[in-house]
């Protein structure tokens, strides 16, 4: 069979549109992302893989491929939630994609006294379910206090504190206006707004999307998901279409 040039110029154009509708639908409507750290356990582990919806809080230029400077702000903006678990370019870079719970939204104080959370001088509501859970943090472990956390519009969430040297204070935090402070659920392992220097507070610009949903979900540490013959052990089967929270 001889490939004519109207056979080459009929499937570049296939190729062409599928990489256009693939590129729209990943910055408008969902995008995969992947769990490289243990900052998020134990509601997020490392090998999860999620949706996360690009419409949820409008779109800036961080909502498509590379940050194109295409326009300034955020257009079709959505104030975020509070107990959201949100992906954002981290500050330090406009570039890293961080995952984390909002805690704080813009005005709102926060501040750590004696291992708990103050927010705006109300100490956040903490009930232990677990007291001692192991959690990975590295190529480490912490052994953990697990509680879970209601914030004041109602959301609940499982967060774990090391057991032994805990984040205990801080200076009292002041969320500016468009920004928003975030934190890890694995409080003793995650570099998050707690580090001015490195996260601090993110500005409304830099969201993301709303993480929604875990599609797949695989324990690299046992081995490769091409060991077909392991899957039992590999894959987690539980946590596949589980709603993030």
């Amino acid at each position: 069979m001889i490939f004519g040039k109207k056979f080459f110029i009929e499937n570049a154009k296939t190729l062409f549109f599928a990489l256009v509708i693939a590129i729209l639908i990943r910055s408008i409507f969902y995008q995969p992302f992947y769990i490289p750290s243990s900052s998020m356990e134990p509601n997020l582990l490392i090998g999860d893989r999620l949706f996360v919806s690009k419409y949820t809080y409008g779109y800036s230029k961080h909502s498509f491929p590379f940050s194109p400077n295409l326009f300034s702000g955020r257009i079709m903006y959505d104030k975020p939630n509070r107990g959201d678990v949100v992906v954002f370019k981290t500050p330090a870079d406009n570039r890293t994609d961080y995952i984390k719970r909002l805690i704080g939204l813009p005005g709102d104080t926060l501040q750590f006294i004696d291992g708990n959370i103050y927010l705006n001088d109300n100490q956040i509501l903490k009930i232990k379910t677990k007291s001692l859970i192991e959690i990975n943090c590295g190529n480490n472990f912490l052994n953990t206090v697990a509680y879970e956390e209601k914030l004041p519009n109602g959301i609940k969430y499982i967060a774990v504190y090391d057991k032994n040297n805990t984040f205990q204070n801080s200076d009292k935090f002041i969320v500016p206006k468009d920004h928003f402070f975030f934190l890890g659920d694995n409080r003793d392992c995650s570099k998050d707004s707690r580090y001015l220097g490195s996260v601090g507070y993110v500005h409304k610009d830099n969201l993301v999307g709303k993480a929604r949903i875990i599609f797949f979900s695989s324990n690299r540490k046992i081995g490769s998901i091409f060991k077909f013959w392991k899957w039992n052990d590999i894959l987690r089967f539980n946590r596949f279409f589980k709603l993030i929270k």
